[in-house]
């Protein structure tokens, strides 16, 4: 019996050696933001913003995140001016305001 188990036994330790390894990250290195302009209509109200994506860290996904996000308050995205990590936020977030992190 003991000369069936060390050929499994390697065989499964040859195997679980194939799979990917994922190393953990920590949270601060999957935060990501966007700052970005935005109008609501009659009468003309502009604001600038940021928020934390939940999606991926570009560009293009974020502009239709925040676009959905800051849509269900009234408000139409006008543009992403800049996607971003946690070491932009204390340099914007005087400008933003009251939209810091609101949507």
């Amino acid at each position: 019996m003991k000369q069936i188990l060390i050929p499994v036994a390697l065989v499964a330790l040859a195997a679980l050696m194939t799979l990917p390894v994922t190393l953990p990250t920590s949270a601060a290195a999957a935060e990501c933001y966007a700052d970005y302009k935005a109008k609501k209509d009659n009468p003309l109200k502009l604001h600038y913003g940021i928020v934390q994506l939940q999606g991926p860290c570009e560009r293009g996904p974020a502009k239709a995140e925040v676009s959905a996000r800051i849509g269900a308050g009234g408000w139409k995205l006008l543009n992403i001016i800049s996607v971003f990590g946690p070491e932009g936020l204390t340099q914007r977030r005087g400008n933003a305001g009251r939209f810091f992190l609101r949507f």
